[in-house]
């Protein structure tokens, strides 16, 4: 399988009412939607995140499955799930990869397109 056939969508929200801007703090919620466009079953063992604030502070995330989960994404199906970053500035930069795996145990890399965590209407 190639990493092409999962397909990755991004989907960023700010959370005005947990973030408190006058102490730095910025929440933000992605949600996730993985599509398996392949033809054989994959589960997803692990993610890496990339996140830069606007300060050009970096921030790496390692992890098992997402959420708590290691879904397994059959041919034609999703999995959608949310999740959340608190940022030190009110914009940043998301990407990364799962690392994916099929049933005969060969693994590869899923890449996460960065995206962009931005207040509403905040133009730079």
């Amino acid at each position: 399988m190639t990493p092409g056939a999962i397909h990755i969508t991004t989907q960023p929200h700010y959370l005005a009412e947990r973030s408190t801007p006058d102490e730095q703090n910025y929440v933000f919620a992605y949600t996730i939607t993985i599509a398996n466009r392949g033809d054989v079953p994959v589960k997803l063992i692990s993610r890496r995140w990339l996140i830069t604030d606007a300060n050009g502070k970096m921030i790496e995330v390692e992890g098992s499955g997402v959420i708590g989960e290691q879904p397994r994404i059959a041919p034609g199906e999703q999995f959608t799930y949310t999740s959340g970053v608190s940022l030190e500035t009110p914009v940043g930069v998301m990407e990364g990869s799962y690392t994916m795996s099929q049933e005969n145990g060969d693994e590869f890399q899923a890449p996460i397109a960065a995206f962009r965590l931005a207040l509403p209407n905040l133009i730079n």
